[in-house]
């Protein structure tokens, strides 16, 4: 058995996991990231994803972040997301995808265009990876 570490993940409405967990998988901007008890110290920034917390009594738990950050000392990870909800409480991914659609559409330049197009293939590549075919 892995040895635990304290896992927070807390969005702006709530503290959503404050645990002693064995693992975390995190969606980071460079790519998926798996932390551990006594990982390096990491600061990185989050994309849109799914979080998968292993807790320390062996439970699974998946939670969708929007965006923030993560701060990744020897004991333990906090991850600040923009937003954040349990898998099994996702209803609100379908309105995201059509604010971004709007946001791409309603874009005055082409860098903002960029971006809001960027962020409609992370929301629409969630969907796909969370949601039942």
């Amino acid at each position: 058995m892995a040895e635990a570490f304290k896992f927070e993940l807390v969005s702006p409405e709530r503290l959503l996991v404050s645990e002693q967990v064995e693992s975390v998988v995190i969606p980071g901007a460079e790519g998926e990231m798996t932390v551990m008890a006594h990982h390096a110290p990491v600061m990185t920034t989050i994309k849109p994803g799914v979080v998968t917390v292993k807790t320390a009594a062996g439970k699974e738990e998946r939670y969708v972040v929007f965006g923030g950050f993560a701060d990744i000392v020897p004991a333990g990870c906090t991850l600040l997301a923009e937003s954040a909800v349990a898998v099994g409480e996702i209803d609100h991914l379908a309105r995201r995808i059509q604010e971004a659609r709007e946001d791409a559409a309603d874009a005055k330049d082409d860098q903002t265009r960029t971006k809001a197009e960027q962020f409609l293939s992370q929301l629409t590549t969630l969907e796909g990876a969370i949601l039942p075919a």
